[in-house]
C-alpha cells in the first residue's frame, strides 16, 4: 500500500513489473524510462543479486504537488524472473500499489506464464495483500515473434479474469505506455478510495495521469 508520511505531507506510490524470466519486464521498464519525458524520470538504478538483477527508477523524482499541498511520488521496479530469487521477488512486491504482469506471447511459454502468475498470487497472499483488490494489468509481450498465441487464444484462456489484457512489443516500444496508462487508472481508483485524492486533495484521475505524462 502507498506510504503516507503525514509529517512531510508526502504520498509514495510503488509500482512493480512481475512475470517469468525473459518475458520482457526489464525491456518494458527501460523503454518506459526512454519514452517518458526526461524531466519526469530519475536515473535507472540496479540492485544486483546472484545471477539476476532488480531495476528501478523514480518517476517524477521531485514528485508533483496536489492543490492541497500533498506531494505525490512514484517508484517503479522490476522483480527478478528466476525462480531462485523468490525472496527478492517478495521483497520488491511488498507494499506494491500496482502490478504489471508481463507474460511472454510465445506459444512455448504458456506454462511458464501460468506458473509465474501462480507465484505472483502466492506471494501476494504471503505478504498479506489481496489479489482481488490489487490494481493489476496483464500484458502479453513479444507480439513480434513468429510462433505466438493469437489474441483470440489469449482471450479464451485469460478472458474471464478481471484484469485488463494488453498486447505489446516492448523492444519496439509498442504497448509500453498504453500498459502503464492502464495500470495507473486502476491505481488512481484505489488511491482515491483510500486517500480521497479528488475530494480531499483536488487531484482528478485526468490530472493524475497528466502529471505522470501517461498519455497513449
Amino acid at each position: 500500500m502507498a506510504e503516507l508520511d503525514t509529517q512531510r505531507n508526502r504520498l509514495t506510490v510503488k509500482l512493480v513489473y512481475y512475470g517469468p524470466a525473459l518475458s520482457g519486464k526489464t525491456t518494458n521498464l527501460t523503454r518506459l524510462h526512454d519514452l517518458l519525458a526526461a524531466e519526469l524520470i530519475g536515473d535507472m538504478m540496479t540492485l544486483e543479486t546472484d545471477g539476476d538483477r532488480t531495476l528501478f527508477f523514480d518517476l517524477l523524482p521531485v514528485g508533483f504537488t496536489a492543490p492541497s499541498g500533498l506531494l505525490i511520488k512514484f517508484k517503479v521496479f522490476t522483480v527478478p524472473g528466476q525462480v531462485a530469487h523468490d525472496g527478492t521477488r517478495k521483497a520488491v512486491l511488498s507494499r506494491a500499489d500496482g502490478v504489471i504482469f508481463v507474460a511472454d506471447s510465445q506459444r512455448s511459454q504458456a506454462l511458464n506464464n501460468g506458473a509465474s502468475f501462480d507465484n505472483l498470487a502466492a506471494n501476494v497472499g504471503t505478504l498479506g495483500m489481496e489479489l482481488a483488490t490489487l490494481p493489476l494489468v496483464v500484458q502479453f509481450n513479444k507480439r513480434d515473434r513468429d510462433d505466438i498465441l493469437s489474441e483470440a487464444e489469449i482471450a479464451q484462456r485469460w478472458g474471464d479474469a478481471p484484469w485488463p489484457l494488453l498486447y505489446a512489443c516492448a523492444l519496439e516500444g509498442r504497448g509500453v505506455i498504453a500498459t502503464f496508462h492502464s495500470l495507473l487508472e486502476r491505481v488512481y481508483a484505489r488511491l482515491d478510495a483510500e486517500f480521497a485524492l479528488e475530494a480531499g486533495h483536488g487531484v482528478s484521475c485526468a490530472a493524475f495521469l497528466a502529471a505522470i505524462g501517461a498519455r497513449q
